[in-house]
């Protein structure tokens, strides 16, 4: 494959990872970039048991093909280059994250069990992938939100002022900028509020510092309107509620790399109303 940086998702044949491919799309065309889409896993074919088995088997068989010719047809000028890799998905998808400026899977998985729950090849790689990954739920407009055409709806940013990463801030920027979206950054504090009469105040400090991690890019990115919300509470609950009407909710991943994701970020993959990108930040 080239070295040339690509939106990539990962398909498997599901509604999901359709829709993830579709997201995608949106995606490279706003960036102007080539589309790759690929396929992990052994060659399928039918197991000659359970009926069930077989049908999953020719879905997959076909999963590439029918990526391919869909987006093809809705977005005709869109560069698309498609990858069969025999192989652990997991392994092949982080492969493909290195020459990648974003990944793309559906968000849940393809067996009876997992369509209620994430998928694990969908939480393996956003754990551990060295670009940002998007976390995309099947969806009838899988665009952005679904929401009625027209209508601008935000990209939520949910930042740690004790983690906030260069990384984190400019993807968020750039994706509410891309979007001509405005920009919620809400940051979450969940230390306990002491009711005394010597206690300090711990929200002009907060504010100093969020307003000072975002003064930077507000310069840098003048046409986006932003606003700041800060809360105390439980943050996988309030950037979740962020969402409700949110294009995209961004959230980060401290580096090195670790096998799991944070609270908080698990939290905003289950139960967000919206795609879900993971930054990797240092």
């Amino acid at each position: 494959m080239s070295t040339q940086q690509t939106i990539t998702a990962g398909v498997d044949g599901s509604p999901e990872s359709l829709d993830a491919a579709r997201w995608a799309a949106h995606e490279a065309l706003r960036r102007n970039l080539p589309l790759h889409l690929v396929h992990a896993g052994d060659p399928p074919a039918g197991r000659g048991g359970l009926p069930d088995d077989d049908v999953q088997a020719r879905r997959e068989s076909g999963a590439l093909g029918h990526a391919v010719a869909a987006l093809s047809r809705t977005h005709p000028g869109l560069s698309i280059l498609d990858e069969q890799v025999t192989g652990p998905p997991v392994g092949a998808l982080l492969a493909t994250a290195r020459s990648s400026a974003l990944l793309v899977v559906g968000s849940r998985g393809a067996g009876a069990l997992t369509r209620a729950l994430v998928g694990s090849v969908a939480l393996a790689v956003a754990a551990r992938a060295s670009c940002p990954v998007a976390l995309v739920r099947a969806s009838p407009h899988p665009g952005d939100t679904g929401a009625a055409a027209g209508t601008v709806h935000p990209v939520v940013l949910g930042l740690d002022l004790a983690r906030a990463g260069d990384e984190l801030l400019e993807y968020a920027f750039g994706a509410a900028a891309s979007r001509e979206a405005p920009l919620h950054v809400v940051h979450v504090w969940t230390a306990p509020l002491i009711p005394s009469a010597d206690a300090i105040d711990p929200m002009p400090e907060k504010e100093r510092r969020l307003a000072a991690e975002l003064a930077p890019w507000r310069q840098k990115f003048p046409g986006t309107q932003v606003t700041e919300r800060l809360v105390h509470g439980l943050a996988g609950h309030h950037v979740v509620k962020a969402t409700e009407a949110a294009a995209l909710l961004v959230i980060g991943r401290r580096v090195p790399v670790g096998p799991r994701l944070g609270r908080t970020t698990h939290a905003a993959i289950h139960h967000a109303k919206c795609p879900v990108v993971v930054v990797p930040h240092y």
